[in-house]
């Protein structure tokens, strides 16, 4: 910023306007569309999920066929950060247009159960999308699915609805609209069976606690998405950066940094989401030094001033009582002196009840602490999993939804003596 002249020649320092606009007005030397970093960008390239992509065009394919009959389920699953939303996106752009290529009449609503939490706010958006004149009041959420359903038998049409977060809604709505999305065509009656769904879920507790008469007909395939390896990570970042960073503005040893940190086979969380995050943080950084190029240090600066998933984290952890802490630092502990990203139930269980003694606390019993883990999951802290094969017995196991670090296990240790000294 140039001093500017005062009326009698003397050098005065730039007003908030001047400072503004000379920041708008320059060219940045970092970023060439910041569009293609945000969150909701869908790259036409995806990375290492290309088999995704396929086994949904798999799944869904026969949608596509004259005579079709069928309503077809299937639920994606994985951590924050594996590239579900996106890849399910790319997969519904392309599918549209190949389905009008081919003359297919299919429709397809994405609607994220985080914003529309209701069965009645989830129908009034299909209504909006497929523009029904549905009328906002006087009808209930069965009805207009019947409204719904009609439409798209009159005009030969199948509709895909994907429902985002879908955990969101089993967590929140009532049982009797879990079991009518679930189970839609007990409840209207069809030769044909139109409405197909893709239920996008964080984790598979919440399908497994369901009543299985109602998980039977949402499980019915699963495709998993794995969280992101160190190599895969950089892929990402790599492929982004050429759409969305100025031509060498960004040294390769920093998105390996990045990518480092997030990594699962580096003791990360594998969330992409949170490595492109890191990088826009970083390229904010050199930006605002007057740095032409992104370095490893800004790349430093930028994972040590700002995680991306902990603010919310973070105020999500104020309401948590001692007892949640208490689980929160026995995972902590765990994790750091195992190596390993996720805890056994019972593990955890035990080192909690190590903790309770050491702070002189009355352990909580086996529900209470099941419970516990269910709020820390609701929080976002915690997700939890089934064991599969290669270990012995059936058991939870736990893991954090964010790569550890000082600032959080600091804030957890200031809340655990916040609670004791409040006694």
């Amino acid at each position: 910023m140039k001093l500017l002249l005062n009326s009698n020649g003397e050098n005065s320092r730039p007003t908030t306007k001047d400072i503004l606009n000379d920041v708008i007005s320059s060219q940045s030397s970092i970023f060439s569309c910041r569009k293609k970093l945000e969150l909701d960008y869908v790259p036409s390239f995806l990375p290492h999920r290309e088999d995704k992509i396929k086994e949904l065009g798999i799944v869904f394919k026969d949608i596509l066929n004259d005579g079709y009959i069928r309503s077809i389920r299937t639920v994606v699953m994985g951590k924050t950060g594996t590239g579900k939303t996106a890849t399910t996106s790319a997969f519904e752009n392309e599918f549209k247009k190949i389905a009008n290529e081919r003359g297919s009449k299919v429709e397809i609503v994405h609607v994220n159960c985080h914003k529309q939490r209701t069965l009645y706010l989830i129908s009034l958006e299909i209504a909006n999308r497929l523009r029904l004149p549905v009328p906002t009041r006087g009808l209930s959420s069965q009805e207009i699915f019947k409204i719904i359903h009609d439409y798209l038998e009159k005009r030969n049409m199948h509709l895909i609805l994907t429902l985002d977060e879908f955990n969101q809604f089993i967590d929140t709505a009532p049982q009797e609209e879990i079991y009518f999305l679930a189970r839609i065509y007990d409840e209207i009656s069809a030769t044909t069976k139109r409405i197909s769904y893709i239920f996008i879920v964080n984790d598979p507790y919440s399908l497994y606690r369901l009543d299985k008469s109602i998980k039977d007909h949402i499980v019915q395939r699963v495709i998993e998405f794995s969280p992101y390896s160190s190599n895969e990570l950089f892929d990402i970042l790599k492929a982004r950066t050429e759409e969305a960073f100025v031509k060498g503005a960004i040294l390769d040893d920093a998105l390996r940094f990045i990518s480092d940190i997030y990594g699962q086979d580096k003791g990360g969380s594998g969330n992409a989401r949170a490595a492109i995050e890191t990088l826009v943080v970083a390229g904010e950084i050199a930006e605002k030094q007057g740095a032409f190029m992104v370095t490893v240090e800004h790349a430093k600066e930028a994972n040590g001033s700002v995680n991306p998933e902990v603010p919310q984290i973070l105020d999500n952890l104020v309401d948590a009582d001692l007892h949640q802490l208490l689980i929160i630092k026995a995972l902590i502990q765990l994790v750091k002196r195992n190596r390993n990203e996720e805890v056994q139930m019972g593990t955890l269980e035990n080192e909690y009840q190590k903790l309770c003694i050491d702070f002189g606390e009355e352990p909580r019993k086996h529900t209470q602490i099941y419970e516990n883990i269910r709020r820390l999951r609701q929080y976002g802290v915690l997700n939890t999993r089934q064991s599969g094969k290669g270990m012995r017995g059936r058991t939870t196991l736990i893991s954090f939804t964010l790569p550890l670090d000082s600032k959080f296990e600091d804030f957890v240790n200031s809340q655990i003596r916040g609670r004791m000294s409040s006694r």
